[in-house]
């Protein structure tokens, strides 16, 4: 995979104080295969969809062994520096000052005015994901889940490159960023039905064959079920905590219910 336009998803990772449980309970609920850890750079893990990059694990960094687990979402960017630049002028956080990894890229972590937190990555050797768009395993889709979708809307495309689409639904506030006329990540409102103490959060979706049956083996092997699953025009798709805390979704893009829905560009 070519190194992706400014914006664009590339990367996700999560780190685990059980490293090998999080391989044993992804390797059964989404098929990942694991490569061998990294000691140089803190035992990082990549995992595999049929033979593909498909996201990483990793322990806990030292001194923040007892941190919760969540997924992290990187987006591609030419200069991982210039980007958190652009982020704090917006009204963001940078949570981690841009770090080279080696021979493969640099990175850096920020917050949006929300708190909602996200990876920047700048590709050298590591392009990211070699999983193709809907294929079993491999990453799909990411929703930035904000209590201001006004100030979202706003930090965002002064960060990235991109165009701000809505959907035509008043029942919904939810919108979509655009690269280059391609949609590439969402960006959801949170209602009444989300805990008030829970804060913004970006969720990342992974491809399955079947959604229920993921769930299921999820379930059982001790993971919550949040959401779902449901029947969407884009896919039949749930919301999951896993074993350890960290929460992403699982869908299945080969049954769709109901017809596309009309989306108009607002910037």
């Amino acid at each position: 995979m070519a190194v992706q336009p400014e914006g664009t998803p590339c990367w996700a990772d999560a780190s685990f104080a059980d490293l090998d449980g999080a391989k044993s309970f992804y390797g059964d609920v989404l098929g990942w295969t694991f490569g061998e850890g990294s000691p140089e750079f803190g035992n990082y893990t990549t995992a595999y969809a049929d033979g593909k990059r498909a996201a990483a694990v990793v322990p806990p960094m030292p001194g923040n062994e007892e941190g919760p687990s969540a997924w992290c979402l990187y987006l591609a960017s030419p200069d991982a520096a210039a980007t958190g630049e652009k982020v704090r002028a917006a009204g963001g956080q940078v949570l981690m000052e841009p770090m080279q990894v080696g021979a493969f890229g640099t990175m850096t972590l920020a917050g949006d005015p929300g708190g909602a937190v996200f990876g920047v990555w700048q590709a050298d050797t590591h392009d990211g994901f070699e999983t193709e768009m809907g294929a079993p395993g491999g990453y799909c889709w990411s929703e930035v889940f904000t209590r201001d979708a006004k100030a979202a809307d706003t930090f965002f495309p002064a960060v990235f490159p991109y165009a701000v689409r809505k959907l035509e639904d008043p029942s919904m506030d939810f919108g979509m960023y655009d690269v280059q006329g391609e949609s590439v990540l969402g960006r959801m409102a949170m209602g009444d039905d989300f805990p008030p103490e829970m804060g913004s959060f970006v969720m990342v979706y992974f491809t399955v064959p079947d959604c229920d049956a993921a769930v299921a083996k999820a379930t059982g092997r001790g993971a919550q079920l949040q959401f779902g699953p449901v029947d969407s025009p884009f896919g039949r798709f749930a919301a999951i905590t896993d074993p350890q805390g960290a929460t992403f979704s699982v869908i299945d893009v080969t049954k769709t219910e109901g017809e596309m829905p009309t989306t108009r560009l607002t910037t």
